[in-house]
C-alpha cells in the first residue's frame, strides 16, 4: 500500500518538524501531487535545474583545472545533503525539506568560489551588491526557465527560506525581506551546520592531497589527533591514503554524533512543541556542545591560516578576481559583446549591471576562463 507524504509526516516526524501540509505554499498556485509532497517535488526541480548542473564545474577551494580529484560545488553539495539527511532523520525532522535546502544552498555561488562573490559584490556596490544567498533565490524565483506559466522553479516558501537564511562559517545571511523570523526552521539550521562539517573536513582532504597542508601540523590539533589515535588503535598501520580517509571519516562521525546529542538536549530544555516555537527563540537549537566547539575552533583557524590563506590559494583568488572584473567591465562598456539573450534583456529595459552580474555569476570556472580567452586573447576564436 502506498503511503502519501502527509500520512508519513504525521506518523513519523516530530511535532517541531516542518510538515509539507503546513507549508506556506508557492508564489504561483499549483495543484499538488496526490502522493508526492511539495518538498519532494522541490528537490527534483532543483536537481533538474541548469544552475544545479553547473555546480559540477564551479570551484570549492581549488579552481577546476587544478585537478579532477578536488571538490567542486556539486560534490560538496552532495556531501552536505548526505550529512544533513543523517542528522535530520535522527532528530525526526523533515528529510525531504532538508535535502531540498541542501541541494539548493549553493546555487547562487559564482565561479572561482568566494573570491568571485567578493569581486561581484564590489562591482555591484551601487546597484544592490551581490550575495550568493539572494542570488540563489533569484535563480529559483526568476532566472531558471522551465515552465510555461511562470518564471523560476516556483519552490515552496520553506525551501526558499532555507536558501536565503543559509548561514555558516563561510556564508552570511541577509537580513529582512519576507523571511524575517528570529530563527529559521530546524531543517535550515541542520543544513547550515552540515555545510560547515562538510566544508571543513573535506577541505582537509583536498588540502592534504594538494600538499598545501601537512599531517604534522594537523597532529597538533586535538580533534585530528584523537581521531588519528582511534584509527590507529582499531586498524594498526594503514596506507597513508586509507589512513587519511579513515581519520576524516572518524572526525565527521564524532562531530555529527555530538551535534545530534547536543541538539536533542537543547530541544528538550527549550520545551519546543512546534515549528513556530523554534522560530521564536533567540538562539539556534541545532548546535555543537561547548566541548566540541572548543576542539573544532583550532582546526578551523588552522584551515584559515594554512589553506585558505596559503600563497597559492591567494594567487588563484586574486587571479580569479581579475578575470571577473575585466569580464564585467568589457560587457559594461559594450553590452553588444554579450550573447543575444542577455543583450536583449538590457535592450528591453532590464538593469544593465544586474544582467551582466547574473550572466557572470552563472558561469562555471571553465566557461569564465574560455570567455576571458575569447575576449582578450587575439589568437583565440570568438
Amino acid at each position: 500500500m502506498t503511503i502519501c507524504a502527509k500520512e508519513f509526516e504525521n506518523k513519523y516526524l516530530a511535532d517541531y518538524a516542518m510538515k509539507s501540509c503546513l507549508s506556506r505554499g508557492r508564489t504561483h498556485k499549483e495543484k499538488e501531487h496526490p502522493y508526492r509532497g511539495c518538498y519532494q517535488r522541490d528537490r527534483d526541480r532543483i536537481i533538474h535545474s541548469a544552475a544545479f548542473r553547473r555546480l559540477e564545474y564551479k570551484t570549492q577551494v581549488f579552481v577546476n583545472h587544478e585537478g579532477d580529484y578536488y571538490r567542486t560545488r556539486l560534490t560538496h553539495t552532495l556531501e552536505v545533503s548526505q550529512i544533513a539527511r543523517t542528522i535530520a532523520s535522527i532528530l525526526r525532522l523533515n528529510t525531504d525539506l532538508v535535502e531540498a535546502i541542501a541541494l539548493a544552498h549553493d546555487l547562487g555561488h559564482t565561479p572561482f568560489g568566494h573570491s568571485g562573490e567578493e569581486v561581484l559584490d564590489d562591482l555591484m556596490a551601487d546597484s544592490g551588491g551581490f550575495n550568493h544567498n539572494l542570488q540563489g533565490l533569484r535563480i529559483v524565483d526568476v532566472l531558471e526557465e522551465r515552465y510555461p506559466d511562470f518564471s523560476g522553479l516556483n519552490l515552496s516558501w520553506e525551501v526558499r527560506e532555507g536558501i536565503v537564511k543559509h548561514s555558516s562559517f563561510h556564508d552570511r545571511s541577509p537580513e529582512g525581506g519576507d523571511f524575517d523570523y528570529k530563527m529559521p526552521s530546524l531543517e535550515t539550521q541542520v543544513v547550515d551546520i552540515a555545510d560547515e562539517i562538510a566544508y571543513n573536513n573535506h577541505d582537509l582532504d583536498d588540502g592534504l592531497t594538494s600538499g598545501l597542508l601537512e599531517e604534522s601540523g594537523l597532529r597538533k590539533k586535538k580533534l585530528w589527533s584523537l581521531a588519528e589515535r582511534g584509527v590507529r588503535q582499531q586498524y594498526g598501520k594503514l596506507k597513508p591514503q586509507i589512513r587519511k580517509y579513515q581519520i576524516i571519516r572518524a572526525m565527521i562521525d564524532t562531530q555529527v554524533t555530538d551535534l545530534i546529542e547536543e541538539t536533542k538536549s537543547r530541544i528538550k530544555k527549550a520545551g519546543v512543541k512546534s515549528v513556530e516555537d523554534c522560530r521564536g527563540l533567540e538562539y539556534k537549537l541545532v548546535s555543537f556542545s561547548k566541548e566540541m566547539e572548543s576542539v573544532r575552533l583550532p582546526l578551523k583557524d588552522y584551515l584559515m591560516d594554512s589553506l585558505y590563506h596559503h600563497y597559492r590559494v591567494v594567487r588563484m583568488s586574486i587571479k580569479a578576481k581579475r578575470f571577473i572584473q575585466e569580464l564585467f567591465e568589457v560587457y559594461l562598456n559594450n553590452p553588444q559583446q554579450l550573447p543575444r539573450e542577455q543583450a536583449d534583456k538590457i535592450k528591453y529595459g532590464e538593469d544593465k549591471k544586474r544582467v551582466i552580474c547574473d550572466y557572470i555569476a552563472g558561469m562555471t570556472d571553465r566557461y569564465a576562463l574560455d570567455e576571458y580567452k575569447k575576449l582578450f586573447d587575439p589568437y583565440e576564436k570568438v
